[in-house]
C-alpha cells in the first residue's frame, strides 16, 4: 500500500500542510501549491501559519532527500504529473453576495484534469455543499483529461476537521470521515486516511453524506452560537450579565455552555452559506440556518453601537476620540485573519469619526493591510485611548496593563470574550 501511492497535495494553507506532513511520513508527497512564496517559505522551512510542526516539517522533507519516501514542494504542476492520488486543500469561501465562490476549487479540478491518468483518484477535502464534488468538479476533470469518472479514475471525499491554532486536537487525534465514488474507491480511500489518523477513520456510504457531515458540522455550531448572542442582545436590554446566566444555566448537566461573541473565519461564518445555496436551488428556503448567520453578522454592529452609547454616558466627545481595538484574527492565539468579523467594530468605530488603533501580536502586518486596508499598531503603549475594545482572546492580553493605556478614569472598556477582571471592564458579552 505505501509503494504504489504518489500523493500530491493541492493548497498548503491550514489544511493542506499538515496533511502533506503526515502523509509524507509513509509516502512519497508532493506539496503543491499555486503561489510561489509560499512554496519558497516551506522549502526553508518555514511557516507563517504556525500550524506545522517545524521539525517534522524538516524531517519530512529531509527523508525525501535520501529516499523514495517523504516531503518535497512545487508549484510546476509537472512536479505532480506521477501522482496517482490527488488531494485538493483549496479554500471555498463566498462572494460578497454571501454565495459559494467556487474559483478556487474549478481551478484546482482544472488543474487536476490536465495531469490525470487512468487509475488515479481525486480526493476533496475542501468544505462544500452536498453534490458539488460530482456536480461541479467531476465534469471538469472529465473535461479536462478527457477520461471517464468511476471507468478511468474515481474520486474521494474526506471532509478537512482542522482547528486553526488547536495544538491538542490536531490533525490524526481527530476522526477522519471519508467517502468514495463507488465501494472500491472508499476502501481505498479510507485505508488512505486511516495509516495516518490515529483516531480512526469513519467511513460515510456515499460522496453526499461526507459533504453534508462536515457542512451540518459547522452550520450546527454557528447556530448555537447565534443563540447564546441572541440572548445577549436580549439580556443587554434587561440589563443582566449573559455570562452569568450561562453559568447558572450550565449547573444543569445538559446545557450547552457556548458563549456569546464574533463568529468569522473561514468555517462558521462561511459554511452554513453553502448548505443554504444548497437548499434554495432545490426550491426551500432554510430559516434557522440564516436566521442565525444574521444573528451573527450583526454582533459586530452590536459592539460598535453600546460602544458608542457606553462613551456618550461618561461624557465623552465621540467625533475624534481614539480608540484601541485589541486582536484583529478571527479566534484567538492564531495568526489567521480570514473573515475576521472584528472589522465590523473598527468600520463602524471609524464611520463615527473616530480615530481607531489596531493591535494584534498573533496577525502578520501586510496580511492585515492588504486584507483590511489597517496598519497594525507596533506598541500597545504607544498613547492613550478614549476607548480600549478586547476583541479576540490572545493569551497575551490577559499580561497588559490596562491602566497605561486609559486617557484618565473615563475610558471605555469593553470585553467581548469575558476575558477580563470585572473590575476593570465596563461591558461585555
Amino acid at each position: 500500500m505505501y509503494g504504489n501511492k504518489k500523493i500530491a497535495i493541492i493548497g498548503l494553507g491550514y489544511v493542506g500542510l499538515p496533511l502533506a506532513i503526515e502523509f509524507g511520513k509513509k509516502y512519497d508527497v508532493v506539496g503543491f501549491d499555486i503561489n510561489e512564496r509560499r512554496i519558497r517559505e516551506l522549502k526553508k522551512g518555514e511557516d507563517h501559519t504556525r500550524e506545522a510542526d517545524i521539525a517534522q516539517l524538516t524531517e519530512t522533507m529531509k527523508m525525501k532527500q535520501q529516499g523514495a519516501v517523504g516531503l518535497s514542494f512545487a508549484s510546476d504542476a509537472s512536479a505532480i504529473q506521477d501522482c496517482n492520488v490527488f488531494i485538493i486543500t483549496v479554500p471555498t469561501p463566498i462572494d460578497q453576495f454571501k454565495s459559494p465562490d467556487l474559483g478556487p476549487l474549478r481551478s484546482a479540478s482544472a488543474l487536476i484534469g490536465s495531469v490525470l491518468k487512468k487509475g488515479d483518484i481525486v480526493v476533496y477535502e475542501s468544505t462544500v455543499y452536498p453534490g458539488c464534488t460530482e456536480e461541479e468538479c467531476v465534469p471538469i476533470l472529465e473535461q479536462r483529461s478527457g477520461l471517464h469518472f468511476n471507468e478511468d479514475f474515481f474520486c474521494g471525499y474526506s471532509p478537512e476537521r482542522i482547528n486553526p491554532g488547536d495544538k491538542v486536537n490536531t490533525l490524526t487525534k481527530i476522526k477522519k470521515v471519508t467517502s468514495g465514488s463507488n465501494p472500491e474507491t472508499a476502501e481505498t480511500v479510507d485505508q488512505l486516511y486511516a495509516s495516518i489518523i490515529a483516531a480512526g477513520t469513519h467511513k460515510a456510504p456515499n460522496i453526499k453524506v461526507a459533504e453534508a457531515a462536515k457542512a451540518i458540522e459547522n452550520a450546527q455550531r454557528d447556530i448555537n452560537i447565534s443563540f447564546v448572542n441572541e440572548l445577549a442582545l436580549i439580556f443587554d436590554r434587561i440589563g443582566i450579565d449573559t455570562n452569568d446566566v450561562i453559568e447558572a444555566a450550565g449547573t444543569k448537566w445538559n446545557f450547552l455552555k457556548y458563549k456569546p461573541g464574533l463568529v468569522g473565519g473561514h468555517c462558521i461564518g462561511v459554511d452554513p452559506y453553502y448548505l443554504a445555496h444548497k437548499a434554495q436551488s432545490l426550491g426551500y428556503h432554510p430559516q434557522v440556518i440564516l436566521s442565525g448567520r444574521r444573528v451573527n453578522d450583526m454582533m459586530g454592529m452590536f459592539v460598535a453601537s453600546k460602544v458608542i452609547k457606553l462613551m456618550i454616558k461618561k461624557g465623552h466627545k465621540v467625533s475624534g476620540a481614539r480608540a484601541l481595538i485589541l486582536g484583529i484574527t478571527f479566534k484567538e492565539n492564531c495568526p489567521d485573519i480570514r473573515n475576521s468579523r472584528v472589522i465590523d467594530i473598527y468600520s463602524e468605530l471609524t464611520q463615527f469619526g473616530m480615530a481607531v488603533d489596531v493591535f494584534d501580536p498573533h496577525a502578520n502586518c501586510d496580511e492585515v493591510y492588504d486584507e483590511y486596508g489597517i496598519r497594525l499598531l507596533p506598541d500597545i503603549y504607544a498613547a492613550h485611548y478614549d476607548v480600549v475594545v478586547l476583541a479576540v482572546s490572545h493569551a497575551d492580553f490577559m499580561t497588559i496593563d490596562y491602566g497605561r493605556l486609559r486617557n484618565g478614569s473615563n475610558t471605555v472598556i469593553f470585553d467581548t470574550k469575558a476575558l477580563l477582571d470585572r473590575a476593570i471592564v465596563d461591558a461585555r458579552l
